[in-house]
């Protein structure tokens, strides 16, 4: 029966027609989507154990989500990947975690972490379960759910660039972003998921004389024109956003928007994770023509309280992409939290927008 269930809630959550938003831009539309898509739960007693020897709190590691096509699926439309270079290969090959606790669940069983190129997972040596080691094995997932469901809605993706150390013993240094490596970066993304499926700011940008000047004007495509499409945002910040921008005015010549600084050449997509604290200012944005994108929830506070105040001011704030951990119902701990918009759909129009 359960199973029943599930299947036809995927079935009226994908189902729901969209044909009535199709004369909008697609500015003027509120998607849900999830917060680090690719994570597969850490091993409960590797997570005992960290806790048992650290005194940070950990509980916000406990969630996870599957296949990013089930969330498709389900009509999730934003995912967020956290990608870490690994040039030679091998790099996060052999997580310390996996030497802390015996008989874990099998880990990499096809050697692909000792392949060079980018890798996706949470944090390097604790949370590394990913669906899959290989950023390029996500694309190919997205292409082949695309081409078998070529009428979609536009799909944010937001990309961590993840090189943060943790400074206590036998945690693997990651290796440093550059301009080069976001160079690298965007050729997986032409060559795995090609151009013709991704809207780029020179595509918003158009005839204006910046890209900021463009979104200004509310140059973004109708969603009947962005369809079978996908948006790739930079979620980072300060000498990470520097470099992705340098020698790109208004991002020409990217493949990903970036979190550039408003009331800027590349300004375009901002992240603002706080609806709460940021309501009035997300709202301010919406109405300049940003897309904006915030949180639902973080760190399973909201999901352990049943508290939906957050993603209530996420919605009003007129924020054009939420993210949550908790499109469905946690299995990691008893909780009745779940985000969705009314009738149980993932995307709808803007409220901010008559």
């Amino acid at each position: 029966m359960k199973l029943i269930l599930s299947t036809f809630f995927i079935i009226f959550c994908f189902s729901v027609p969209t044909k009535n938003l199709d004369q909008l831009t697609i500015n003027k539309i509120q998607v849900i989507g999830s917060h680090n898509s690719y994570k597969v739960a850490i091993d409960a007693s590797l997570l005992q154990l960290i806790k048992s020897k650290d005194q940070s709190d950990l509980s916000g590691l406990e969630y996870s989500h599957p296949p990013i096509s089930t969330q498709l699926d389900l009509g999730l439309r934003n995912l967020e990947l956290d990608v870490y270079s690994d040039s030679l290969g091998g790099k996060y090959a052999n997580p310390l975690g996996l030497k802390l606790v015996k008989n874990q669940a099998p880990f990499d069983t096809e050697k692909q972490m000792l392949l060079p190129g980018f890798k996706v997972f949470h944090v390097q040596d604790i949370d590394f379960r990913s669906h899959h080691p290989l950023f390029k094995d996500y694309l190919i997932e997205l292409k082949n759910w695309s081409d078998k469901n070529p009428n979609h809605e536009p799909i944010y993706i937001t990309i961590n660039a993840k090189d943060d150390e943790i400074k206590k013993a036998g945690f693997v240094v990651p290796e440093k972003f550059t301009a080069k490596t976001f160079d690298a970066l965007e050729e997986i993304l032409k060559k795995y998921l090609g151009t013709s499926k991704i809207i780029k700011p020179s595509d918003i940008q158009g005839h204006y004389s910046t890209l900021e000047n463009a979104v200004q004007k509310f140059n973004w495509p109708k969603l009947k024109d962005a369809r079978g499409k996908f948006v790739f945002i930079l979620d980072e910040q300060d000498e990470k956003r520097e470099m992705f921008i340098q020698g790109h005015p208004s991002l020409k010549g990217r493949i990903m928007f970036a979190n550039a600084i408003p009331n800027t050449p590349e300004a375009a997509i901002l992240i603002l994770n706080d609806p709460k604290k940021n309501q009035t200012l997300i709202k301010e944005y919406v109405s300049k023509g940003y897309i904006v994108r915030t949180r639902a929830d973080a760190e399973t506070v909201q999901a352990r309280q049943n508290d939906y105040s957050q993603f209530e001011a996420a919605k009003i704030s007129g924020a054009q992409i939420i993210s949550t951990d908790y499109y469905l119902k946690s299995t990691h701990f008893l909780s009745e939290y779940r985000v969705s918009f009314e009738q149980d759909v993932f995307i709808r129009k803007n409220p901010l927008f008559n």
